[in-house]
């Protein structure tokens, strides 16, 4: 679900010395979303780790701290020369865009004004929630990297006003070293956030001092703010029309948990779901066998969704069955969460539910 905890293997805004032995600790504490700076290790050590997250089925994040043009457009460069999931940071997006437009990665820049290293976040909050909304406006950012915590003001009603203000989702990066930072981070609505220096100084309490267990430690604390985020989750609907009566009826069953989220249906399915619930917000793509399925593994592939639940019909022979098994595959290749029966889809609601039963949408 929503809210994803992104370990750094950097520390003063640079890419550890030793952090390829890093990774295989942070993979054995759990960890799947890992990510390092453009500074620090030479571009193919860089590369070493991009392949092993990749190869570990892990999601890759590369961010930016380049204070001048031709640097951070060559940091750009770099990100997509190492093939990696996601880029964040940067101040140049309608520059970097034209380098990552053509590139699946996903781009996810600072809004405000940056300053120094390591990075500090300055101007007034107004200032900052229009960068936020100007950025978010571009067709190829994907969402943003907000420092919050190295900003001088009210950090928890930054982060409020910055999430509410964009429908895109919000990273939080820079000085996340508490579990009441993080709890204050999923309260506020964003989707994830990244710790560095603070993983790999200990800064949380854990079974013992070290760095398998600090990042078990961290795993842990971002379960306990899931259930406070405030984030709305972006959920796929599907059914085979033999058991559309059967997701409707799940939906009406769930229809106050789900409200407030982001649904997404293929054609037929969104019809009968919205005229069941109008209230709900409901996004169609085309119908099964027009191509929505494939619709639905893109968005999974691009990690545009949060869960998948696709009531399916073991019994009876589908046309979609090849499709079927296509979303499946995705949905494990990039660790989303799918239910096939309705018992799958309480267990998911469940999680969901567990969250603020009203999360306000952004925008």
């Amino acid at each position: 679900m929503a809210f994803d905890f992104i370990l750094m293997l950097t520390s003063g805004d640079r890419t550890i010395p030793d952090a390829r032995q890093r990774l295989d600790e942070a993979l054995e504490g759990g960890v799947r979303h890992i990510g390092f700076k453009d500074v620090g290790l030479p571009l193919t050590d860089l590369r070493g780790l991009a392949d092993a997250i990749r190869a570990a089925g892990g999601r890759s994040y590369l961010e930016v701290v380049s204070l001048d043009e031709a640097s951070e457009l060559a940091s750009a460069r770099a990100a997509v020369d190492l093939d990696v999931d996601c880029l964040l940071g940067g101040t140049r997006a309608a520059a970097v865009t034209e380098v990552t437009r053509r590139h699946p990665l996903r781009y996810y820049p600072f809004p405000g004004r940056i300053t120094g290293h390591p990075s500090v976040l300055e101007g007034s909050p107004a200032e900052i929630v229009a960068s936020a909304r100007q950025l978010a406006d571009l067709e190829h950012v994907h969402g943003l990297d907000l420092l919050a915590y190295r900003h001088a003001g009210d950090v928890p009603a930054l982060m409020r006003a910055v999430c509410q203000s964009v429908a895109k989702p919000v990273i939080v990066a820079g000085s996340i070293d508490s579990e009441a930072r993080i709890a204050a981070v999923a309260a506020a609505g964003a989707a994830g956030f990244t710790v560095g220096t603070a993983a790999l100084d200990g800064a949380f309490p854990a079974d013992s001092r070290g760095f398998v267990d600090q990042v078990r430690a961290i795993l842990a604390c971002t379960a306990r703010a899931r259930a406070k985020s405030t984030a709305p989750r972006r959920l796929a609907l599907v059914a085979h029309d033999t058991r559309k009566a059967h997701l409707k009826a799940w939906v009406l069953r769930h229809r106050r948990a789900l409200a407030g989220h982001r649904l997404t249906c293929t054609g037929g399915t969104g019809r009968t779901i919205a005229a069941a619930a109008p209230e709900l917000d409901i996004r169609r793509l085309q119908r099964g066998g027009r191509g929505g399925d494939q619709q639905l593994g893109a968005l999974v592939a691009t990690g545009d969704l949060d869960a998948v639940v696709f009531f399916a019909d073991p019994t009876v022979p589908h046309g979609g069955d090849v499709d079927l098994q296509a979303l499946t595959r995705l949905a494990i290749l990039h660790d989303t969460p799918i239910a096939l029966s309705p018992a799958q889809a309480d267990m998911l609601i469940a999680a969901l539910a567990a969250a603020d039963p009203s999360p306000p949408a952004a925008g």
